[in-house]
């Protein structure tokens, strides 16, 4: 178990990130915070050091996750809830979000390449500057017209 009161919150950060995917949701249980279990998966890296202290800096005042240049690559994440969470300059390259609920979502600079949102409902996202190429859509729910034609242009796949 972490404790957050007397360790500095980046020994703690990098504390968190050294442990199994168990051990990891045993903590986020602890601290009310395991609806956020996709933090079970993610790399010890420097990015997600400064995207963990986020988190539990503040545990109980969580509404919506902050992953902001969180490094979410590679990962399976298929049916998380990302609903009004800040992946500004997020690595998502090659990650699986099928199913995801990422309503509100904002992908501002964010690295999508080769990632799978195949029935992903996407109602009022922020795509500026997003990488998309490779990107698997599908039949996704809440794009645009005007969206969708963008994310065409850039390099995303509809049919998929």
């Amino acid at each position: 178990m972490l404790d957050l009161s007397t360790q500095d919150l980046r020994d703690t950060a990098i504390e968190f990130l050294e442990q199994s995917s168990p051990q990891r949701l045993q903590t986020l249980k602890q601290l009310g915070i395991a609806r956020y279990e996709f933090l079970t998966k993610m790399q010890l890296n420097e990015a997600n050091i400064i995207c963990i202290m986020r988190f539990f800096k503040y545990p109980n005042q969580l509404k919506f996750p902050n992953l902001m240049g969180a490094d979410l690559s590679g990962l399976i994440l298929d049916g998380v809830n990302f609903i009004r969470g800040n992946l500004l300059e997020a690595n998502l390259e090659g990650s699986s979000l099928v199913n995801a609920d990422l309503l509100f979502a904002n992908f501002t600079k964010a690295n999508l390449k080769n990632a799978d949102l195949r029935n992903a409902t996407l109602n009022e996202t922020v795509w500026l500057d997003a990488l998309v190429d490779e990107c698997k859509f599908g039949s996704v729910v809440g794009l645009t017209k005007l969206q969708r034609k963008d994310l065409q242009l850039r390099g995303a796949r509809f049919n998929c």
